[in-house]
């Protein structure tokens, strides 16, 4: 198993479907997991069954790492097997993944007035751009004047690789009236002695925590949450899943997972108002 893994990944530069940084990234640090279990192990001997017990293992306590390793462990098998005859039979088929839940949760209209009224600075900034582009902080921090396309923000995701087109709403564009156009992103760091120096993501991580720690009513609040946000207003708006992904970069699947709540809301709300309105109930709210 340890000399499949290093064939793998020996093999990303040539394969016809490329991977992206990320990927491989992902890739490497969950393979690891194999290596440990069956490093020294024969791979044609690996079944389905061993495949169950290890993510069951992983998963008890880390779901998410558990189906992660899984992605990348059927990933590889599907390399190893067909014309390179590395394997016979693929080791995890009919292995499940752990439920996924809901995804992470938007941020509440609280939360939201709180940011609008107490950010400032690069902590404002790069809230205002996670809410209206719904991209992943780790691309927010890279977005400058020059990712600028007729009116939308066209940058390649750090983590898949994938290209949308953000749209620049209203309200995002009349904040950047005010933001200076330079070479280079638009958050830098306020202070220190690398003050106007590019902004990381693990420094806006504790930028944001320190907000959190002054306004305990954001607890709960993260990042990705906004992500989560600017999917269900475009849901809302009445564009379609494949519109959104367009835009936001996302899978429809992951779009639908976010938008369920919302629409759960938004169609129990309907029929609460179709029974109303059959009873001649004058005090429907619209």
């Amino acid at each position: 198993m340890g000399a499949l893994i290093d064939a793998y990944v020996t093999a990303w530069p040539g394969l016809p479907r490329k991977l992206s940084k990320g990927t491989q990234d992902q890739y490497q640090r969950h393979l690891k997991y194999v290596r440990a279990a069956w490093g020294d192990l024969p791979a044609a001997k690996l079944r389905p069954s061993h495949v169950l017990a290890l993510i069951e293992k992983i998963g008890a306590d880390r779901p998410g790492t558990a189906n992660n390793t899984l992605d990348a462990l059927r990933a590889m098998c599907r390399w190893a097997m067909g014309p390179r005859e590395l394997l016979e039979r693929d080791p995890t088929l009919g292995v499940p993944h752990f439920s996924k839940g809901e995804g992470h949760k938007p941020w509440t209209p609280e939360q939201l007035a709180i940011a609008e009224a107490h950010f400032t600075g690069t902590l404002r900034r790069a809230y205002l751009l996670g809410r209206w582009t719904g991209q992943r902080i780790s691309d927010v921090v890279r977005l400058g004047w020059t990712d600028v396309d007729e009116g939308g923000f066209n940058l390649p995701q750090k983590k898949t690789g994938v290209q949308p087109w953000c749209p620049i709403f209203p309200e995002l564009e009349a904040e950047m009236q005010g933001w200076e156009k330079r070479p280079g992103p638009f958050l830098l760091q306020d202070e220190g002695k690398n003050a106007g120096k590019p902004v990381t993501t693990n420094q806006m991580w504790k930028i944001f925590d320190k907000a959190r720690e002054d306004h305990p009513e954001l607890e709960g609040a993260v990042w990705h949450g906004l992500r989560a946000n600017a999917v269900i207003r475009l849901r809302q708006a009445g564009y379609s899943g494949q519109q959104i992904s367009d835009m936001v970069g996302m899978s429809v699947e992951m779009i639908e997972r976010y938008s369920r709540y919302a629409d759960r809301k938004a169609g129990g709300q309907a029929v609460l108002r179709s029974m109303k309105e059959r009873k001649q109930d004058k005090t429907v709210k619209r």
